[in-house]
């Protein structure tokens, strides 16, 4: 494992309201999918694509609290790949695919089908900007701003799992279909 490489920094202090609201009885992140707790199965991706990481499950006003709390806690990173906890169908390969493009460009973002996914790269030029998110939003405004200079780089990826969060126990009954056909 190279400890200088990008770092995946997978996201789990949300609070999974609508996922209660949809009549989860239990957090997203720990809800079963085939067996085994939505996270575990994100964790598992993300220790078999054999990249550094950090699991931020501290809980966070916000997502971009989070990414801030995560960034500040791998300091030594060359980059991060901002992975929600919640994409339990994530493949190995995609994360990989990421920090390759990330040696190369600012912003890396994968794409499937026409649908922007995650995890989204980013180099150590945007470490500035990340620690300084808060609220809601995530990295939204650094991808935009990256965007505006055309530093970001969109790759095709043949993984479903990039753009399967789960947020309902709709989405975790059409996860575990798509579980089922691989």
């Amino acid at each position: 494992m190279d400890k200088s490489g990008p770092t995946v920094l997978v996201l789990a202090s949300g609070r999974g309201e609508r996922f209660a609201e949809s009549g989860g009885a239990t957090h997203k992140l720990q809800a079963l999918l085939a067996g085994k707790p939505v996270l575990r199965h994100t964790l598992d991706a993300v220790a078999a694509s054999g990249l550094p990481w950090h699991l931020e499950d501290a809980g966070h006003p916000g997502m971009g609290d989070a990414i801030a709390a995560a960034v500040r806690a791998t300091p030594d990173a060359s980059g991060w790949l901002v992975l929600p906890g919640d994409l339990p169908l994530v493949q190995a390969a995609t994360l990989r695919a990421v920090a390759h493009a990330l040696a190369q460009h600012v912003v890396v973002a994968p794409m499937f089908k026409g649908v922007r996914g995650h995890p989204v790269g980013f180099s150590a030029a945007c470490r500035d900007a990340l620690l300084d998110l808060n609220g809601d939003f995530g990295a939204a405004a650094v991808l935009r701003a990256q965007a505006a200079r055309k530093a970001v780089a969109f790759i095709d990826v043949n993984d479903a799992g990039s753009v399967t969060d789960i947020d309902t126990l709709e989405d975790l009954r059409r996860a575990e279909a798509l579980l089922a056909q691989r």
